[in-house]
């Protein structure tokens, strides 16, 4: 898989892209956990989501906030991180000009900059958000929210709790126009470390899920 360096707000931003061959895929970008707390775009729930969508056949990309790694500037209270996932996906549209699907995943801190990025963003057909962090950050601004998409979490994670999660999930659910569809994984921390029990099925969920949006799109 390419490494990449694309132009960010304040400097390179370092990815990792990975095409499809048919120049109308559908492309999607997968944001990392929090900066200051060890997040990378090699994360593990980050990588897999990665490749899930790239089976799911999507043109992906994941990438370093600034900061991070390779990519310049300094952490930015999330602020600026919303601006290099905006770069991000203009990257990706940018080499992915007939894509009719466009879908944006994150994971933890990732998920909420996700969400803010689905406000801005009109053209973002759907969302993944695992683990949301909605003890941590507020995610008031989606009224409404513009798309509709899954959130998944663990039942045992401490980090997000999973009552702050169903709180946040019902307020969408209320919502008119979108559906949120809301999974939870038994026994699942906040990372998924169970590769077996809980890595995997929270990755299938996700490709269910995705799958079967993208064909009742093409019905």
């Amino acid at each position: 898989m390419p490494e990449i360096i694309f132009p960010g707000p304040e400097g390179r931003l370092e990815g990792r892209f990975h095409p499809q061959p048919k120049t109308d895929a559908p492309i999607a970008i997968v944001l990392h956990p929090h900066p200051q707390f060890g997040g990378t775009m090699n994360n593990k729930v980050v990588y897999n989501l990665h490749y899930a969508f790239h089976k799911m056949g999507f043109s992906v990309l994941r990438f370093n906030f600034r900061g991070v790694g390779r990519s310049q500037g300094e952490y930015d209270q999330g602020i600026g991180e919303l601006s290099d996932a905006a770069a991000a996906l203009d990257y990706v549209q940018a080499q992915s000009q007939n894509a009719r699907h466009c879908w944006v995943a994150g994971f933890s801190f990732g998920a909420w900059i996700g969400m803010q990025l689905l406000m801005r963003r009109p053209d973002i057909t759907g969302f993944v958000s695992v683990a949301p962090p909605a003890n941590l950050y507020d995610f008031s601004f989606l009224a409404p929210c513009p798309a509709s998409g899954l959130v998944i979490n663990g039942t045992a994670d401490r980090v997000a709790p999973p009552r702050d999660t169903k709180t946040l999930v019902g307020k969408l659910q209320e919502q008119r126009g979108i559906t949120i569809t809301h999974t939870e994984i038994e026994g699942a921390d906040h990372f998924f470390k169970d590769e077996e029990q809980h890595m995997q099925p929270m990755l299938n969920t996700v490709t269910e899920y995705v799958t079967r949006r993208l064909t009742e799109s093409t019905r």
